[in-house]
């Protein structure tokens, strides 16, 4: 299991929450109430679920592929540590994770 810290764009508020390995970190927030809309599904078409990876074993995840890469670009406010969430998988490796959300969204698919 992987404890994961969501916390608020502005910092004031977190959510402490735990998932399996294998789950997708989209579908960790989706269903604990975070505002991450995923309007792609995960083919990398949008940034819509872009995250900032803040802390705890974000190192241990494997780097953003070129495609992911690309769709950062177009993310508001994009920096070193942006992701997608619908690309990233939990495993066993992952104790912990820190993931702050965004200010802003662009959704690139429409």
């Amino acid at each position: 299991m992987t404890r994961i810290r969501f916390i608020s764009a502005d910092g004031t508020s977190e959510t402490i929450v735990e998932a399996a390995a294998g789950t997708r970190l989209l579908e960790v927030a989706q269903a604990h109430g975070q505002p991450l809309e995923g309007t792609c599904e995960g083919a990398m078409a949008c940034s819509t679920c872009h995250v900032y990876l803040v802390g705890g074993d974000a190192g241990r995840l494997p780097p953003p592929s070129e495609e992911e890469e690309d769709m950062l670009d177009f993310a508001a406010g994009a920096n070193r540590q942006s992701r997608l969430a619908c690309q990233l998988v939990l495993t066993d490796e992952i104790a912990t994770l820190d993931v702050k959300m965004p200010r802003a969204v662009v959704d690139n698919s429409r």
